[in-house]
């Protein structure tokens, strides 16, 4: 059925959602997966922090440095110095699927520092009364600043997966796939002015939804 109407559609509006379904395959396991392990960085510097649930100073100072070191690196390089690592992961270099791995990379830095930031705004007061009362590092963390932190933490969660969809149409130039890819195959390389307007359309309106959505749940959530 979905191919009998693929093929009933002029050959541009299917070049754009095949390349829509990719960038949004690539921006969802992309922003999963980096809000997976950038939370792990999260707990490992709020803990180790000066003020934190068990400082380490040495150890946080570590964390800190690490993390600022692979922010600081083009989107681009990276991607590109990535690729035997990529390929060992995902099986191939190039594509949507591929260029899951770099994006997760690149962003799972910078969402252990916003997520810090969120966690780091919870009253202090707060979780000193949850330790007063027993609660554990991990009861404090996950019961009582994540809670707390939640309205913050989505909005900055909409932040990344926009940061990603930019990523996503950067990693198009160089074989990942969804509308940055037929943004430059065909809008640049070839001259399409409509391939380019169209696909620049189609990622305005996807981060204005993106957006809509973060702030809404927000305001839910507060």
């Amino acid at each position: 059925m979905i191919a009998t109407l693929l093929e009933s559609l002029d050959p541009l509006v299917v070049e754009l959602i095949e390349a829509l379904f990719e960038t949004l395959y690539m921006v969802f396991f992309s922003t999963l997966f980096s809000l997976i392990l950038g939370f792990g960085i999260t707990i490992a510097l709020i803990t180790t922090a000066p003020h934190g649930l068990r400082p380490n100073p040495r150890v946080y100072a570590a964390l800190d440095v690490s993390v600022n070191l692979l922010r600081s690196f083009p989107f681009m390089i990276l991607m590109i110095a990535l690729i035997p690592f990529t390929r060992l992961v995902a099986g191939v270099a190039i594509g949507s699927t591929a260029a899951i791995v770099p994006l997760t990379i690149a962003a799972a830095p910078f969402v252990g520092r916003i997520l810090e930031g969120s966690l780091l705004e919870v009253d202090r007061g707060v979780v000193e009364a949850a330790r007063a009362c027993g609660a554990g590092d991990t009861q404090i963390i996950f019961r009582v600043m994540l809670k707390e932190a939640m309205p913050s933490i989505i909005l900055n969660i909409a932040i990344l997966a926009i940061t990603l969809l930019g990523y996503s149409a950067m990693a198009g130039a160089i074989g990942g796939g969804g509308l940055g890819a037929l943004a430059y195959n065909y809008g640049y390389l070839r001259f399409r002015t409509d391939v380019m307007l169209y696909s620049v359309g189609i990622l305005i309106l996807l981060v204005h939804l993106i957006q809509t959505g973060g702030n809404f749940l927000y305001n839910r959530l507060r």
